[in-house]
């Protein structure tokens, strides 16, 4: 059975997101979407809360082979611990990519069995971000088309002031 990883911060999920899991989860036989904890950000959501988020719009999605996790410390140690050895990565331009290829090249070094598979973003995801969606909802704009409908609500009710 072949799993596969995807992590990110999710804060909040986007369709962008959801594009890069529902393409995932086609080609592999098991994704686990994985939100590090990260001392460091200051997040709109908590951990338990984003990977809540995730859970229902992944279910919502109807994705069997789906399930979602959290992992404190490095990425390449997670996946070992997982016997994991594809780590997948959604790319939007040509700026995310150097910063990418650079930490697949360390987790390649951390974890000589962990290979990076990069997904590019289709057209329509190019420009979404969970920051550009946080800062439309700050400004009370209308963020519906760019998060799952089924987790709308709640995103609002966190981020609209």
């Amino acid at each position: 059975m072949t799993t596969a990883i995807y992590p990110g911060s999710f804060d909040p999920v986007t369709l962008g997101h959801m594009d890069i899991i529902m393409r995932a989860a086609k080609n592999f036989d098991k994704l686990i979407v994985t939100v590090p904890v990260n001392p460091d950000k200051n997040a709109s959501f908590s951990v338990e809360e984003r990977m809540e988020l995730l859970r229902t719009a992944i279910a919502d999605a109807g994705l069997k082979n789906v399930e979602v996790d959290s992992c404190a410390g490095l990425l390449a140690d997670y996946a070992r611990e997982k016997n994991v050895q594809v780590l997948i990565k959604g790319l939007r331009a040509m700026s995310d990519f150097e910063y990418e290829f650079q930490m697949a090249l360390t987790n390649k070094k951390l974890n000589p069995d962990l290979e990076t598979m990069f997904l590019a973003t289709t057209s329509e995801n190019m420009f979404l971000s969970s920051s550009m969606v946080k800062q439309i909802a700050g400004f009370g704009g209308e963020i519906s088309e760019f998060v799952p409908a089924c987790i709308l609500d709640t995103i609002k009710s966190r981020l609209y002031k």
